[in-house]
Order: structure tokens, then C-alpha cells, then sequence
């Protein structure tokens, strides 16, 4: 058993990986049980085989499984093997594919002086219930690629990241300074359509396939394995998917959307569904402030969780939509909530109205903390700031 994870990892490690590190690399402070979790495609499995070729580690006290391309009766008598070899590190890719790895982790932590990084999907849960990591794991979720993340890949230059308050308050001149850098325009459209997953870059001809093959493997593989989920609702999940294509981002009608799935009256499954997909990052479920995280509530606004998502499975991918889904993706480290005038409520503090260059303040005319985020310029002025500007927050 563990002399096929070595031969595995030694083969994998013999590949060509990845140089390019992402924006979370020098972020995470590893401690004795760390998870990194993401969408499937954004980057997970690179960025776990990076840190275990870069560490300092000798090479015999670490090692690498996958837990949907290894064999294994027992996770912790894996790393009880591992460690009574003097091992140090183990690093265990796709957890969410081993059932009951929750206690398998909780063991391996209690009994065994290892450290241990794992990854899942973005649906994975911690669940108190069956064994309580969240005393003992530390969690980061990791994002698909920024639009200055994509300019990096794409061009090879080194560009910095900003804070939102540097953002707001110094706009003109950071803008002025990048676009002495890049030709924004034509970059800006190819991110919007096929550059949030890094995958991108490994074959472009094929990247809406390989797409729709990525998001086909959480519907059918990675949600049933985490979700009480039988496999024929399957087809209702990538049902919804198509309706909120068709839908402009406003409120949604759960009661039309329910005759449209043909579930009568069963709000509970479709809000259970809706969580599902956000929690796998297919959608992105967004409340109003007032109504909090419960799932039963209404949400007040549903996408696709990216752009490249709406131009994958979309007949007519539209541009409202686009720019208030991009918006959104590149805040996810802050708080987002629908107001009752403007589009986004950020922080509880800031207000913004997403939209084209002729924009204007009047839906949030004379509030306080108020902004546009607006697309087909370069250089803002005053509270409009340009929408491609929000690329560079990570």
C-alpha cells in the first residue's frame, strides 16, 4: 500500500508541473491539519505538488496520495505506515472521494505526529457531527484565476494586487499606471470568456469542453459523494443549471422556477438544490442582509459562480449579467448582500451599481459610501471606477 503511493507520487513528480504560482501560495500558513478547498479545474492538485517539490522536506518524509487514484482499506493505517517510516508530511489529494474521511483525519491527528494537508472539493463539509475537525483543521478556500492572474499567465509580466480601500480611493492612478503595462480591451474580453480556470492554458482549442466535462464530474461524481443526493436528480440539478442561464440576475420566482423544474410544491428540495450547486461553486446564491445564510430562504439574486460558466452554457450570454458576475467573483473575500437600491452591498459598507460606461449615480444618488463599477472604460473618475479595475484585488 505504501510503496504504491510512493511509485505514484514519483511518477507524478517526474512530470512537468506548473511554475506559475497562484495567488494564494505564499498565503497559506500551514499548520499540523490544513485543508485547501476549491472548484474542481482551479488549481488544487498544482499547487499541492508544487509545495511538496519546493519543500525543504527530505524527499523520503513526504508523500502523496489521491484518494480517487489509489487503492486503500484504511487512510490512518496508511499514515501509520507513513509515519513509523519517519515520515513528516502527507498530503492527500480529492479527500471528499474516501467515505468517513472526517474520522480517518480526526485519528491521524490524534494519534500520529504528522502534518497532513488535504484537498476537496468546495462542497466539502466539516461536519461536527460525525468528528469535530473544527477544532483541529484549518481551512482555506482557494479561487480560480483573477484577470491579473490571467495577464500574468498570459503574458509572463509580474503585476501587483490591490485592496479594495487602495481601489476606491486611488483608482485614476493605479489604472493609469497598469494600463502603461497591458493593452486592457482585447485581454479583458478573453478573461471574461475562458480565463478563470487555469486549465485554459493547457490546451485553448478545447477549453469549453474540457469545461463542460469539469463541471459534468461535480454534478454526477463529486455532489453525490458529499450531498444526500440520489444519482436521478442529477438531471434536475443540471436542469436548473439551464433555467438560470435564461434569467436576467434579478429576485428569482421560486414558484415559477418550481412548475418550470416540475417539483410541485417542494421548496425544500430546490432550495436544497440551489445550495448544492453554490456550495460546488456552479452558481452563486446571493440573500438579501436582512434574511442571513439560511438556505431555506429566498435568495435575491442567482448566477453561474463565473463568467466562463455563462458563456459555456448559455445560448446568449448577457452582458448585465456578465459584468455583475464578474463583480461579484473577484470580491469573494469580502461580504456581498443585495440592497434595496444599487446591486451590491459590500462589507455592510459600501454600495455599488454595476454597469456600462454611461452609468450613472441616479439609483443611489446622494448615499453614503456609494460607487459605479463601470465596464468599456479605462480610467474612472471621482466614484466611477472601472469594472476591470476589481481584477486586480487578487
Amino acid at each position: 500500500m505504501l510503496q504504491e503511493a510512493r511509485e505514484l507520487q514519483q511518477l507524478l513528480l517526474q512530470k512537468k508541473i506548473a511554475s506559475y504560482k497562484r495567488y494564494f501560495f505564499d498565503k497559506i500558513d500551514f499548520d499540523r491539519l490544513t485543508g485547501i478547498i476549491g472548484a474542481r479545474g482551479v488549481g488544487k492538485t498544482t499547487f499541492l505538488l508544487q509545495y511538496i517539490k519546493e519543500s525543504k522536506i527530505p524527499k523520503h518524509k513526504k508523500l502523496y496520495i489521491s484518494a480517487d487514484s489509489i487503492t486503500i482499506d484504511s487512510l490512518f493505517d496508511l499514515a501509520l505506515a507513513f509515519s513509523k517510516e519517519q515520515g513528516d508530511l502527507l498530503v492527500i489529494d480529492e479527500i471528499h472521494k474516501y467515505p468517513g474521511f472526517e474520522t480517518e483525519l480526526k485519528k491521524i491527528y490524534d494519534f500520529l505526529d504528522l502534518q497532513v494537508i488535504f484537498s476537496g472539493s468546495s462542497a466539502l463539509k466539516i461536519d461536527n457531527a460525525k468528528a469535530d475537525l473544527s477544532r483541529r483543521a484549518v481551512i482555506y478556500e482557494i479561487e480560480g484565476l483573477s484577470f491579473r492572474e490571467f495577464i500574468e499567465l498570459k503574458s509572463g509580466m509580474k503585476l501587483p494586487s490591490f485592496s479594495l480601500e487602495d481601489i476606491l480611493q486611488n483608482h485614476i492612478e493605479i489604472a493609469t499606471d497598469l494600463l502603461d503595462k497591458f493593452n486592457k480591451t482585447t485581454l479583458f474580453q478573453e478573461y471574461l470568456q475562458f480565463g478563470y480556470y487555469p486549465f485554459y492554458f493547457d490546451k485553448k482549442s478545447n477549453y469549453y469542453l474540457k469545461l463542460n466535462e469539469t463541471i459534468n464530474t461535480v454534478l454526477e461524481v463529486d455532489i453525490p459523494s458529499i450531498f444526500n443526493i440520489e444519482y436521478q436528480n442529477i438531471r434536475n440539478l443540471k436542469k436548473l443549471i439551464r433555467l438560470i442561464c435564461e434569467w436576467q440576475p434579478y429576485t428569482p420566482n421560486i414558484k415559477e422556477l418550481l412548475a418550470k423544474m416540475e417539483m410541485g410544491e417542494d421548496y425544500r428540495s430546490l432550495y436544497r438544490y440551489l445550495e448544492y450547486l453554490n456550495g460546488a461553486k456552479i452558481l452563486k446564491v446571493i440573500r438579501a442582509k436582512s434574511k442571513g445564510d439560511n438556505i431555506f430562504t429566498k435568495p435575491e439574486k442567482i448566477y453561474l459562480n463565473n463568467t466562463n460558466l455563462h458563456y459555456s452554457y448559455c445560448d446568449k450570454a448577457q452582458i448585465g449579467t456578465i459584468r455583475e458576475v464578474f463583480f461579484a467573483s473577484m470580491l469573494f473575500e469580502h461580504t456581498l448582500s443585495i440592497p434595496k437600491k444599487g446591486d451590491f452591498l459590500v462589507d455592510d459598507t459600501y454600495l455599488f451599481e454595476i454597469g456600462g460606461k454611461r452609468k450613472s449615480f441616479k439609483q443611489i444618488k446622494d448615499m453614503e459610501n456609494s460607487f459605479v463599477a463601470a465596464d468599456d472604460i479605462e480610467i474612472g473618475s471621482g466614484n466611477k471606477i472601472p469594472l476591470w479595475l476589481f481584477g486586480f484585488l487578487y
